[in-house]
């Protein structure tokens, strides 16, 4: 079990340089943004513009924090992620443009190399204390602070921090009332 602090996540440009990106995980570790297998970063959405092109990526969005986003996808369809929405699917070859409602946005993002790793992202809701077996690299942003227990000890978690389990790793988390964590597995495809 490792938990990764969102004040010690990498700052970063977007690839294309129009917005700003906040590294959470990357495998390889250290690996730039034309290498990686998978990776999980929060962008930072402040103006309408293009997204960051891709090549042979599988991509998943979600809306953290904000009044909503628009995608503008090559089929001449406008999908809209709102604070409810369940994460969205797309190719990294798909040239999308987005629009903020209301003013700037932040959402999450994974993405996986095709052919070497996919990936699911889902939104839960955990109450109390739950157990959790990772199953694959289990990664978890809460949306509030938890704990953890691994072994003996818990751990506080922040909003927006991640733990992230290996395959196997068995978990408690323990939230006051119920919050929203989105559970992302990644896995190997060959």
């Amino acid at each position: 079990m490792r938990i990764i602090r969102r004040e010690d996540y990498r700052r970063m440009p977007w690839k294309n340089g129009q917005g700003m990106t906040e590294e959470i995980l990357t495998f390889p570790a250290g690996s730039d943004a034309d290498r990686f297998d998978w990776r999980v970063s929060i962008a930072h959405v402040g103006t309408d513009g293009p997204f960051s092109l891709f090549p042979s990526v599988d991509r998943t969005i979600v809306l953290l924090e904000g009044n909503g986003l628009l995608l503008d996808l090559p089929d001449d369809r406008t999908v809209t992620l709102t604070g409810t929405s369940d994460p969205f699917g797309f190719s990294g070859d798909w040239p999308v443009a987005s629009r903020n409602l209301g003013g700037p946005t932040t959402d999450l993002n994974v993405m996986t190399r095709r052919g070497r790793y996919r990936h699911s992202m889902t939104r839960e809701t955990f109450h109390a204390s739950q157990r959790l077996q990772a199953s694959d690299q289990t990664i978890l942003v809460p949306t509030a602070a938890m704990r953890v227990q691994v072994g003996g000890g818990w751990s506080q978690i922040n909003r927006f921090d991640t733990l992230e389990l290996e395959h196997g790793e068995q978990a408690i988390i323990d939230a006051i009332g119920p919050i929203e964590i989105f559970v992302i597995l990644c896995r190997a495809t060959v």
